[in-house]
């Protein structure tokens, strides 16, 4: 079998399994825990495993790179942009992470589904912060130690779970916007759930209100005391990095912009946790857009700090 084949096939295996999962009705609603309803192999090292929610009242689908040989390892949660990996919008479809995975001693989780929630609702914080975690831990062989990241749109969120959790001892943000009470918090958070018609508003409530405070790691870095964490940004001048759509007018419109502004709530990001003592990694690329490229990039350059907390 050809590795294009291959693929082919593995992709088709992940969109019948997510287009289950949506289609569906959970066939344990009356469930008072989350529970792994069924773990498929995709491959040696792709499963995918859909987990009883009941804040969600649903089966959410959840890509796993399983860890090669025995033993217990830690947990990885890695998220997905803003349309939550539904529209292969993923990690999986994007980047070559399964690569950078491979042979690691970790398992590496990602959500399918959440888009333009931002992660936020109270259904989806329980899935991320309770829910899945107990879920996975009771299915797999693990150390009890989790990590979790996330790019653009879901990145805020990481820090936001992690600050929740003391099983997350890592937590990486990958080109996100932290910051969400300054203005271009806001408007990035406005802006891009309205874009998938979710209400803001109804999550957090009005612009200044406890809700946004609650959930702006900028406005709570002790939550992220002790744990390492890393933030990530691109300069949003285009690299070689950013892939074949460099010559794109929209490269230069659209990704360039949005990654100046995330650099710059990255940056409030970064002032918050100086401010108050929280040690962590800053990284600024001197070149890199708001794409799958850069994405991937900083990915990589994050296992140097996240790796060595979670395999304490």
């Amino acid at each position: 079998m050809t590795s294009g084949l291959r693929t082919k096939l593995t992709l088709l295996a992940v969109v019948a399994a997510i287009v289950a999962t949506l289609a569906g009705q959970p066939g344990t609603a009356d469930a008072a825990t989350a529970r792994v309803v069924s773990v498929h192999r995709v491959d040696g090292q792709l499963a995918l495993v859909r987990v009883y929610s009941p804040a969600l009242r649903a089966t959410i689908t959840n890509q796993v790179l399983l860890p090669g040989g025995p033993g217990a390892t830690p947990v990885f949660y890695l998220l997905n942009g803003k349309s939550g990996g539904v529209d292969g919008d993923s990690w999986l479809r994007k980047t070559r992470y399964r690569k950078f995975f491979a042979g690691k001693r970790v398992t590496v989780v990602s959500p399918v589904g959440g888009g333009y929630t931002w992660y936020s609702t109270p259904g989806w914080q329980r899935y991320l912060t309770h829910e899945l975690p107990n879920a996975i831990d009771a299915r797999f062989p693990t150390t009890g130690r989790a990590g979790i990241a996330g790019l653009s749109h879901s990145a805020s969120s990481a820090l936001d779970v992690a600050g929740r959790d003391r099983r997350f001892v890592a937590a990486a943000s990958y080109s996100g916007c932290p910051a969400i009470t300054s203005p271009l918090g806001t408007t990035a958070v406005v802006a891009t759930m309205a874009s998938g018609g979710q209400n803001p508003f109804a999550v957090f409530g009005a612009p200044g209100a406890p809700g946004w405070v609650d959930h702006d790691p900028a406005r709570n870095p002790l939550r992220l005391a002790g744990k390492a964490v890393y933030l990530g940004v691109g300069s949003g001048v285009p690299g070689r990095f950013d892939g074949p759509v460099l010559g794109y007018p929209g490269l230069i419109v659209g990704p360039t912009q949005v990654e100046t502004i995330v650099r710059d709530c990255t940056s409030q990001m970064r002032s918050a946790l100086m401010g108050a003592g929280v040690r962590h990694t800053y990284r600024v690329f001197s070149t890199g857009a708001h794409t799958w490229g850069l994405f991937y990039r900083e990915l990589k350059d994050s296992w140097r700090t996240l790796a060595p907390a979670l395999h304490r």
